[in-house]
């Protein structure tokens, strides 16, 4: 049950009086640092959303004059509909979203200081992918040998600091950190032909504009007199640095979360952000919010027996109103796919008893343990979501369809031209394909730029017949682009679908109408986008596509138990949760035995799943495991037994 159903919003003021005593501390502290330290389930995005209704309606603070910066877009939206309701209209002119949407819009508006085209595209990690291997290819490295997702890595890392090619060598002789920073250069000088841009530039470039460009960061400055930034324990060196600068003037930065939450660093977000957040705030304000909504009072036990054995912490003090509860249970099976068939079994058990699916969650430390539940759900016909498996954007035929969207927006996004150059499929093979990319990298043009030169008919180096393949591609797009400005979003997805034939290229594949179905959805999500500036309507529809998380997909009123790591899970409830693989190896994860910061980060991702759970936990775990015997996590050694049950579970 959330807070405001539980307490209700009647009184004189519904933005106060809702609140307990903590809380309301939180949201009337209106001046200065501002720490809020949020237990889970305490109502953080509730105080946050109160706190900027408070300064509107109270402090008389223009919503134009406010930043909240929140970690996914579903909290955005969550917290847009909340402010709708206290204001009892939609706030105009307030900056309400993530770090990466937010950044986004600085640097159209503002980035041509440093280079950067405002129809700039924005690469997910797939397109990443693809660009680093043709780096590596461009530069005679191997990708067998060196895969591109360790450079990839290398590359989000240095971003995420704030670090450029040279300074990933600067302090290192490892032939490896050499030949990254070569593959990060080139990676970069590509990027840059396409007029792209990848996640971790949105903030690096951000700051890089704000360091080369005092006058813009004077602007932003002056504008926005109060900043609150939601999860800050998962902020990165980038972020961090960037907020910094933003609150330099009047120093009204509101940071709310938790230490005891922080789980991102192999995102590079960095603890000690909101564990020194005194450092460079010392007359900051704190304020502790202990009070939980969401578990019951032996959950919240639990939990405080878990993490009270980590020392990188701030000390606080959960509980709840909340009734005792049910003892957690760990189960033992014989091995993962027994993991599976229990949580099958005892899903129709739950039902039967009047829970609803979409109140249970599976939650697991690797995407891979998810395939032995799968199997079980589907053989017992209980109804599932699974979470991070392909998302919608990530389907090879939406990702065709958003590749021709984004040529139409920057004819220059060579990753996307080349993708769709044969889909479907006119005789432009893959070598044909290279050619052209050396050509134009000769001429040091774009593949758009080399496609309307061989339709000009001037010089190039293609026999007739490739020529004319080529040339027949070059006026498709061009028939694509220029009715585009006046087009409707929707009216642009059906003018491609139509021209390029590719309805028909889809049917006649395997589970083609299934596909099709998706073009269809993504058609539906189209129309929605009604701004009068189409061009407006086409770069908003292209960012939000790209900047989707796992956990946007995730939907709520869905029968279905849900299936999700523990990373994505945070910030989601569920009445009752299973969680699985609780063994030395798999939780805390094999890679994390040798440090205690890992095995604490370990610990502090086990205490976030616990705190997802209203009423009921399920530990899971499995004797057996490949080829050896598993102990049981050292996690659980620390619960009471008189918070828990355990039992031997075998299939009848």
């Amino acid at each position: 049950m959330s807070q405001e159903t539980e307490t209700g919003i009647e009184g004189n003021n519904p933005v106060l009086d809702s609140l307990n005593p903590d809380q309301r501390e939180a949201v009337e502290a209106s001046q200065g640092p501002l720490l809020i330290i949020a237990g889970p389930g305490s109502g953080k995005t509730m105080v946050i959303t109160h706190r900027v209704a408070h300064l509107v309606l109270s402090r008389n603070i223009s919503p134009r004059r406010i930043m909240a910066v929140t970690f996914t877009n579903k909290a955005a939206e969550e917290m847009k509909e909340r402010l709708r309701y206290l204001l009892g209209h939609d706030v105009q002119g307030l900056t309400l979203g993530t770090f990466h949407a937010i950044c986004a819009r600085i640097l159209r508006q503002h980035g041509d200081v440093i280079g950067i085209n405002p129809q700039f595209v924005i690469y997910d990690g797939e397109d990443q992918l693809r660009l680093i291997k043709q780096a590596q290819e461009d530069l005679g490295i191997d990708t067998k040998h060196y895969p591109p997702g360790a450079f990839q890595r290398a590359i989000s890392k240095a971003k995420s600091h704030l670090y450029g090619p040279s300074d990933m060598v600067q302090h290192s002789e490892r032939h490896i950190d050499k030949m990254a920073s070569r593959v990060y250069k080139h990676y970069e000088e590509l990027l840059g032909e396409s007029y792209a841009l990848d996640f971790d530039d949105l903030i690096m470039k951000t700051v890089l504009l704000f360091q080369a460009a005092p006058s813009v960061l004077s602007y932003y400055q002056s504008r926005y007199l109060h900043i609150l930034v939601d999860e800050f324990q998962d902020t990165s060196p980038s972020q961090y640095l960037l907020v910094k600068r933003l609150s330099e003037k009047y120093r009204n930065i509101c940071a709310v979360g938790d230490p005891d939450q922080s789980i991102y660093s192999f995102r590079f977000a960095d603890i000690r952000n909101i564990m020194d957040f005194e450092r460079d705030y010392p007359e900051a304000k704190i304020v502790i919010l202990g009070q939980s909504y969401r578990s019951s009072k032996t959950i919240l036990e639990l939990a405080q027996n878990i993490i009270s054995q980590n020392k990188e912490r701030k000390e606080k003090k959960l509980w709840t109103q909340n009734e005792s509860g049910a003892p957690s249970t760990l189960v033992e099976v014989l091995n993962p796919e027994e993991e599976g068939e229990f949580v099958a079994s005892e899903a129709g058990k739950l039902t039967h008893q009047g829970e609803r699916l979409s109140d249970i969650a599976v939650l697991y430390r690797t995407n891979a343990q998810s395939r032995p539940i799968e199997e079980a759900l589907i053989h017992s016909q209980v109804p599932y979501q699974l979470i991070g498996g392909i998302r919608f954007y990530q389907r090879r035929e939406i990702k065709d369809v958003m590749a021709y969207l984004r040529v139409v927006y920057n004819p220059h996004d060579n990753l996307s031209l080349d993708r769709v150059m044969n889909i479907p499929k006119r005789g432009i093979g893959e070598e044909t394909r290279r050619k052209l990319r050396d050509w134009a990298k000769e001429e040091n043009i774009s593949l758009y730029s080399s496609l309307k030169t061989i339709t000009e008919d001037s010089p190039h180096p293609f026999p007739p017949r490739t020529a004319k393949m080529l040339s027949d591609f070059s006026l498709l797009i061009q028939k694509i682009i220029l009715p585009s400005y006046d087009l409707e979003l929707v009216e642009l997805i059906d003018l491609i679908v139509q021209l390029t034939g590719y309805k028909d290229y889809l049917l006649m594949e395997k589970d083609g109408e299934e596909h099709w179905e998706n073009i269809m959805e993504l058609r539906s999500g189209a129309l929605s986008y009604t701004n009068p500036n189409r061009r407006e309507n086409l770069a908003s529809f292209l960012q939000n596509a790209t900047l989707a998380s796992d956990v946007d997909e995730l939907d709520e009123k869905k029968e279905a138990v849900t299936l999700i790591t523990l990373h994505q899970a945070k910030g989601l409830e569920f009445g009752i949760v299973f969680i699985a693989g609780v063994e030395e190896g798999i939780l805390p994860h094999l890679r994390s035995l040798d440090d205690p910061k890992d095995i604490e980060e370990e610990r502090r991702l086990f205490y976030v799943g616990v705190t997802r759970a209203k009423r009921k936990i399920y530990f899971l775990h499995s004797i057996l495991h490949g080829r050896g015997s598993n102990r049981s996590s050292r996690f659980i050694q620390h619960i009471p037994l008189r918070l828990m049950l355990k039992q031997f579970w075998v299939k009848l």
